[in-house]
């Protein structure tokens, strides 16, 4: 399982994700889950994956592959995100129908999903969803966000803090959170997580960062959030239907 976001705001665009990959407990590794494809003062196209790993690797790299053919057209030369979101899943069904077969023979799943979004010179920043079957959707300002993989415990937060007005800096505090969140909910998602954002109109992609295990940042943002929640919990008033009820009785006596 893996644990992807992108944020698609009026500032910019932010972009992370998880490196573990499990195929059993056993068998835990880390690989990246973010590409990113840069012509300066052109585009900045930024893609996460989730899914069979041999599926998402070999579509990102036959996309990339597709991509030295100028004749064609491909990721250097489309016209817009709209056209990057077509060939990404133009290259997913490619593979999956190449392989898919195979791998249901030994009762493997050939699922993969992707998030890509970015900026391409004379449009706006966009960001889309790609499903497993190639097709694909965007987001709009209601839902200015997009999540794969092991989504539900990293939710909660971004649905309270994200809107298209959040300043970059918050959003990715709003990320940590979500990641936080998750992996201590469930074991498959875990560090190092690849953050990237991206400023909207700058057509560069400015700030990158790793983070590992022992990253300060991110190990204060999961301690003070753990520290915080326990105090907002502890302030919440008791019910009033409880005000008369000895609660520490033991009702068998």
């Amino acid at each position: 399982m893996t644990y992807c976001v992108a944020l698609k705001l009026n500032a910019g665009l932010v972009f992370a994700s998880d490196s573990r990959t499990n195929a059993g407990v056993d068998q835990i590794a880390c690989f990246k889950k973010m590409r990113s494809f840069v012509n300066a003062d052109d585009r900045v196209i930024v893609i996460l994956s989730s899914g069979n790993l041999s599926i998402t690797q070999n579509a990102i790299n036959l996309l990339e592959q597709h991509g030295r053919h100028a004749e064609r057209r491909n990721i250097w030369n489309a016209e817009t995100m709209f056209d990057v979101a077509q060939l990404l899943g133009e290259s997913l069904r490619e593979v999956r129908k190449h392989d898919s077969v195979f791998l249901a023979q030994s009762n493997v799943d050939s699922g993969a999903n992707f998030i890509v979004g970015g900026q391409i010179k004379g449009e706006d920043m966009r960001l889309f969803m790609v499903y497993a079957e190639g097709n694909f959707i965007e987001a709009g300002e209601e839902t200015p966000f997009f999540q794969i993989g092991e989504t539900k415990y990293g939710k909660p937060i971004i649905d309270r803090v994200i809107t298209p007005e959040t300043p970059l800096s918050d959003a990715v505090k709003c990320v940590l959170v979500s990641f936080d969140s998750t992996m201590r909910s469930n074991l498959s998602v875990g560090l190092p997580i690849d953050l990237a954002c991206y400023t909207a109109s700058s057509l560069q992609l400015g700030f990158q960062q790793h983070i590992t295990q022992d990253d300060p940042y991110f190990s204060q943002i999961s301690r003070r959030w753990s520290d915080g929640l326990k105090g907002v919990f502890a302030s919440l008033p008791n019910p009033e239907w409880l005000t008369d009820i000895d609660i520490n009785s033991d009702s068998s006596e």
